[in-house]
């Protein structure tokens, strides 16, 4: 099954000019064969082409099915954009395809890169959703500041990683379900400070194994875990 992405909530719309050739030109879809489409927020959209248009082909919905999200669990992973962006960028698309409901980029105080090209970053995202059949879209947040974000109200379990010595529990013994948001962190870890009130504000110090991993690993051990806990 191919998934295609619309925002379009009409009855009938009209499809952008690449997805319209593609439409045509690759797949050869013509008036009368059926396209599926989702919105990223659950529902599954099955239409039918009326104008099979290399520019402007135009469908009408046959059917819209909900569909409840394929993980059962909320997680919010706040991690630092890696210097390498291409690193950064595999985590989204990986993320996505396991099982992620949001990402906040954080800039911390060893942080490399500190600008993210937001629309490119939902590019990948949306890809990644429909490569992978998925009916959710996760939420990209704009980046922040760690000092800013550490602020922020979360009600779930919310949990650190870092490589300073000191009490860790491993993630993957945690309880499943609930919410949960995980804090991950530059290249050359968070500083001293950031733990300390990472701690003050009520996140727990986890360890995700005994390597030590890369930003980009990091995060993405942690999506997995997670997912396989359910």
């Amino acid at each position: 099954m191919q998934l295609f992405f619309t925002e379009n909530t009409n009855d009938e719309f009209t499809l952008p000019s690449e997805e319209s050739k593609h439409i045509t030109k690759v797949l050869r879809k013509k008036e009368g064969d059926k396209i599926n489409f989702t919105d990223g927020k659950g529902n599954f959209i099955i239409a039918e082409i009326t104008i099979s248009d290399i520019r402007k082909t135009r469908v009408k919905v046959i059917e819209k099915i909900e569909k409840v999200k394929q993980h059962n669990y909320y997680l919010h992973v706040a991690i630092a954009p890696t210097k390498n962006i291409d690193r950064f960028e595999w985590f989204l698309e990986k993320s996505c395809e396991i099982g992620i409901d949001e990402i906040t980029p954080i800039i911390c105080e060893r942080s490399e890169r500190k600008i993210i090209k937001i629309e490119r970053c939902n590019r990948i995202l949306l890809s990644a959703m429909k490569q992978s059949l998925k009916y959710h879209l996760p939420k990209l947040n704009e980046g922040i500041s760690f000092q800013d974000f550490i602020k922020k109200d979360f009600k779930g379990s919310k949990y650190i990683a870092h490589c300073e010595e000191g009490k860790k529990t491993e993630l993957r013994k945690e309880k499943k379900g609930n919410r949960k948001l995980i804090l991950i962190g530059p290249e050359g870890d968070f500083s001293s400070t950031e733990i300390k009130i990472a701690l003050q504000n009520e996140f727990k110090s986890i360890k995700l194994g005994n390597s030590r991993l890369r930003t980009e690993t990091a995060g993405l051990v942690a999506v997995h875990t997670i997912n396989i806990k359910g």
